[in-house]
Parts: C-alpha cells; sequence; structure tokens
C-alpha cells in the first residue's frame, strides 16, 4: 500500500484556499476518504491472508505486506483514523492473526494414533514459524500497539506477556531485539499488561540477559533502554500497576545501577525526537558500565 495522492486532487493545490468550502472540494474530500478507506481494507485483506497461511515464507510475505502498510499509515492522522477504524471490524484485525499463527507456539506434529491413514481427510501440518516471521511479527505487533491503542487489549485477551517473556528466554538475538520493543508497546497505558510483566518476572528476564558477558552487546545495550524507557515512561506514572519495579531492578541489577536508570530514565522531555534517542544510546551504555559483573 502506497496512499498516493489521487489524481483528482491535482487541481485543486493551486486553489485550496478558496475552493476549500465549495461543493467541487467537498466531493474531492469524499472520494478521497473512500479511496483511502479502500487502500486500507484492501491492503489489510491481502497481507492478512498470507499471514494465516500455513506456509511460513507465506506468512513472511503477509507480515512485510502489513509491516510496510502500516509504514504507510503512519505518515498521517487520517490513514492513522482509518486504521483504527477497520481494527473494530473482527475480519480486519490484526493482533489475533499474530498470535494464532506467527507467536504460536509450534506443537508437537508427531501422529497420536494411525486413524487418520483411514480416512479421506489428510493430516494438516503447518510449518513452523522461522527465526525472521518471529522478529516481523513482533514488529507488526509493535505497530500496531502503537498506532491503536485498543490493539493492547487484543493482545492481553491472546496472552500476549507470556508468549513475549518465552521469547525473550528461548530464541534468538534477532528476536529478542523486536521482544523489548514489542514489550514496550504493548505496556504503554495497559495496566492488565503490565501486571502480566510483573507476574512473569519480566524484570528478572531482563537482568539475566544485561548481566550475562556471553549475550551479544546489541542485546544487552538493547536491555538497558528497555528498562529506561519502563521506568521513565511506560511506569512513569503515580500508583502504577508495577509497584515493585524499583525495588526489583534494585535487587537484580545493584543499587549503584539501580539509581543511574533511575535518574538517567528522567532525560528527554525538552529534546526533539533524535536527540531522544542518542541520548538513550548514551544512558544505556552508562548502564552497562555501571554494572558489577564478576
Amino acid at each position: 500500500m502506497y496512499l498516493k495522492k489521487p489524481f483528482w486532487s491535482d487541481g485543486l493545490n493551486s486553489n485550496s484556499q478558496t475552493q476549500s468550502e465549495s461543493p467541487v472540494s467537498e466531493l474531492v474530500n469524499a472520494l478521497d476518504k473512500q479511496r483511502l478507506y479502500r487502500e486500507v481494507t484492501l491492503a489489510l485483506r491481502t497481507g492478512l491472508r498470507d499471514a494465516r497461511a500455513e506456509f511460513s515464507f507465506l506468512r513472511v510475505r503477509g507480515l512485510k505486506s502489513i509491516l510496510k502498510f502500516l509504514r504507510s499509515v503512519a505518515e498521517s492522522d487520517s490513514t492513522i483514523n482509518l486504521f483504527c477504524h477497520s481494527q473494530s471490524i473482527t475480519d480486519l484485525q490484526v493482533i489475533p492473526v499474530l498470535f494464532e499463527h506467527s507467536l504460536k507456539e509450534s506443537e508437537d506434529q508427531r501422529v497420536a494414533d494411525l486413524n487418520h491413514i483411514f480416512t479421506v481427510e489428510p493430516l494438516k501440518i503447518t510449518s513452523p514459524s522461522t527465526d525472521s516471521e518471529v522478529a516481523l511479527a513482533l514488529r507488526v505487533l509493535e505497530g500496531c500497539c502503537l498506532l491503536h491503542r485498543e490493539s493492547t487489549i487484543l493482545a492481553h485477551q491472546h496472552k500476549a506477556i507470556p508468549v513475549l517473556m518465552n521469547i525473550l528466554s528461548t530464541r534468538g538475538v534477532l528476536e529478542q531485539g523486536a521482544c523489548l520493543d514489542a514489550l514496550i508497546s504493548i505496556m504503554l497505558d495497559s495496566s492488565a499488561n503490565q501486571m502480566d510483566f510483573e507476574a512473569c518476572n519480566g524484570i528478572e528476564e531482563v537482568a539475566i540477559l544485561i548481566r550475562d558477558k556471553q549475550v551479544d552487546e546489541n542485546l544487552r545495550l538493547k536491555c538497558g533502554e528497555f528498562l529506561l524507557l519502563l521506568i521513565g515512561h511506560v511506569n512513569g506514572r503515580e500508583r502504577a500497576p508495577m509497584a515493585t519495579i524499583h525495588e526489583d531492578v534494585r535487587r537484580f541489577l545493584g543499587e549503584k545501577s539501580a539509581s543511574l536508570i533511575w535518574a538517567a530514565s528522567q532525560f528527554g522531555s525538552t529534546l526533539d525526537p533524535e536527540q531522544r534517542l542518542t541520548a538513550l544510546h548514551i544512558q544505556a551504555r552508562r548502564v552497562l558500565e555501571s554494572l558489577d559483573l564478576y
């Protein structure tokens, strides 16, 4: 989905101010809105069709299509609103498809009995999710939750936090990095997901990764960024669900690191996005350096 400018609006660009209230302009706006809705619907239906496929390579194709669609949608408020409206339609909801297919734990494909041999219907086999598929699904999950806040509710209904914590502890670096970003997005303004994270001992799982010298350096930095964002933005309100988060960080990472994380997590409110990202990287590096690794 590219959301190209409609050809019928070209003639209005030069006189947009004078024609802003004309019947022609109103007609063009109505046509444009209908066109965008059709494109949103078509892009979602096409991507979700592949994302439900039995074969991993087809699901990857669908996830790439949906991810490109979400990046296009994020460019304007009008398309974001259309996407949010689309997620109220069951057939167009992205989150359930992610957890029912790409993020579903691989089941044992062994045959329990031979009864299927004597039936007409063949045994249905679904290929397991590859590393790239899981990472793509996590990126799509992140995008949906950032654009559409109600997607965090759908994620909670599919037990998103336990699923993601399992990925964080068992999968490779590619999926773990995407998992940390997805965790932040589904916990923003979601008390239910935050409480699930606390129940799953989420801080301890992240602390295990960040303290392990054998873990990829970039992933450890990602863990540091995760903790900074978690404390500074996700859990920054009064009477937050994760009441013991500061004590957990102190217990698993030590007093020095906990104090640094708390202080550093308060940074950047007046910085532009690019400066904020740079500051986040710097602070995450300092968190790693503060750890007493023996």
